[in-house]
């Protein structure tokens, strides 16, 4: 495997594993597995049938709940903390055979382009989840899949497209977040707003029927007659 070859396979998987890792597991083990490509040393383990059916069997859980509005948001959540660090070592397994020096950048940079597009992925599911129907998150999560598998495949067998087109994703995710980092501000402001104004609403409420029963207080009637009462 060429140093361009080891590259697109190295951040391919990071840029893979900050949408869906077990996807991008299970990709990368069948086609080792099934003969089509040759994994470096390091992530032939990738290729064992356990493995795989690992892979396989969360990337089912997460096909169902990344499907579900909110439900997909908090599995997105839980999985920054798994995303990224496996993103940044499988990108440094990619290359630590060529060199130590060569698997720490892998390292720094396969976890932060799993970052980002973990960010992109999961900045954007709470945005579409503020659409009421479910049809969106569906189209999302199958098109996130697609991806997922096409990326890597193109990763494999045609390298020097995919850095191209990870070249544009990049550009295009510097373009984008900041847009949808201002969208999820105004939408949690909205909420916000929304939420606090039911809060007022209900305490004015409270306050408005407090009134009457203190208006018709035996207690407060009678101490307001005795200090109107003229003296005998």
């Amino acid at each position: 495997m060429g140093i361009l070859e080891t590259i697109a396979l190295s951040m391919g998987i990071a840029w893979a594993s900050g949408i869906n890792l077990y996807a991008a597991i299970g990709t990368l083990g069948l086609l080792g597995a099934t003969g089509h490509m040759v994994l470096p040393p390091e992530l032939q383990i990738l290729q064992d049938p356990a493995v795989i059916a690992a892979a396989g069997f969360m990337y089912c859980v997460e096909f169902f709940a990344d499907k579900v509005p909110g439900v997909d948001s908090s599995w997105d959540v839980l999985h920054s903390f798994i995303r990224i660090p496996a993103g940044a070592v499988l990108a440094a397994m990619a290359v630590g055979h060529v060199s130590p020096e060569a698997e720490l950048a892998a390292l720094i940079l396969g976890g932060g382009l799993a970052a980002t597009s973990h960010g992109l992925k999961s900045g954007g599911r709470i945005l579409i989840n503020s659409s009421p129907e479910p049809v969106s998150n569906w189209v999302a999560s199958v098109s996130e899949d697609v991806v997922v598998v096409a990326g890597l495949t193109a990763a494999v067998f045609s390298p020097g497209a995919f850095l191209v087109a990870l070249g544009l994703f990049l550009l295009l995710a510097i373009w984008l977040m900041p847009k949808i980092w201002r969208g999820i501000k105004a939408l949690f402001a909205a909420l916000g707003r929304v939420f606090g104004g039911r809060g007022a609403t209900a305490a004015a409420t409270a306050s408005s029927e407090a009134k009457p029963a203190q208006l018709f207080n035996p207690k407060l009637l009678s101490g307001r007659q005795g200090a109107i009462e003229p003296p005998r």
